[in-house]
């Protein structure tokens, strides 16, 4: 048994490239910086097809104000790529203030649109199995999603915690949640042992059927 070279996983992972799962995420009113950067990199490594910054998220091309050298390394660019680590330029992504905008549009696709939230009548990440396009929607890390995106949600799904804290780190709570769709979606997309209702859904996504830009910031590979 031996570690991998960097030169060894490069060339792994440029050769396993696979279809982007039918699962786009927005983050609304993301605080951190280095959280939105963290999830950029989470949604590069489990195939999220799109993610959409919504309210105060920060965008990667957010220079902020001032010309000196402690202005630019504080910018909101810069502290999204330390974190993403160039999975900004990788992910499809798009800045939309409005949430309750993209929501509707998404649902007009037939996306189910799942809070990552602990609300009453929320249930456990694992119990949860997607059969059409999904939509994960992250909010503030300490409001959580508004009341508004509650009223639009299809249903909500939360992860245990068994100490005395109440809630995980968003960026690690993303991490659980989009493996776990991953890990549902994948065998459907390869022909495995999902019901044919779940993959005719899956099949009539796509990312060129997203809503496109409609004169906000928007970038793709």
């Amino acid at each position: 048994m031996r570690k991998l070279t960097h030169q060894e996983l490069l060339k792994r992972q440029s050769s396993c490239a696979e279809q982007r799962l039918p699962v786009t995420v927005i983050l609304n009113n993301v605080r951190s910086l280095y959280n939105v950067g963290s999830i950029f990199r989470t949604a590069d490594a489990t195939g999220i097809e799109k993610i959409w910054l919504c309210g105060i998220t920060g965008t990667p091309d957010s220079i902020g104000h001032g010309k000196s050298k402690k202005s630019e390394v504080r910018s909101p660019k810069t502290r999204i790529a330390k974190t993403a680590l160039g999975a900004e330029r990788t992910v499809p992504w798009e800045y939309r203030e409005n949430v309750i905008s993209i929501v509707k549009e998404l649902k007009s696709q037939d996306y189910e649109i799942v809070l990552l939230e602990q609300i009453k009548g929320s249930t456990p990440y694992q119990e949860f199995e997607p059969r059409r396009p999904v939509c994960l929607v992250l909010g503030n890390e300490i409001s959580g999603v508004s009341d508004e995106l509650l009223a639009l949600s299809d249903r909500a799904i939360e992860i245990e915690m068994a100490g005395l804290k109440n809630s995980l780190n968003v960026t690690v709570a993303f991490g659980i949640a989009a493996y776990h769709v991953r890990n549902c979606l994948r065998p459907s997309l390869r022909g495995g042992r999902k019901t044919d209702e779940a993959i005719s859904g899956i099949a009539s996504a796509s990312f060129g059927t997203l809503p496109r830009n409609d004169g906000k910031r928007c970038a793709s590979p």
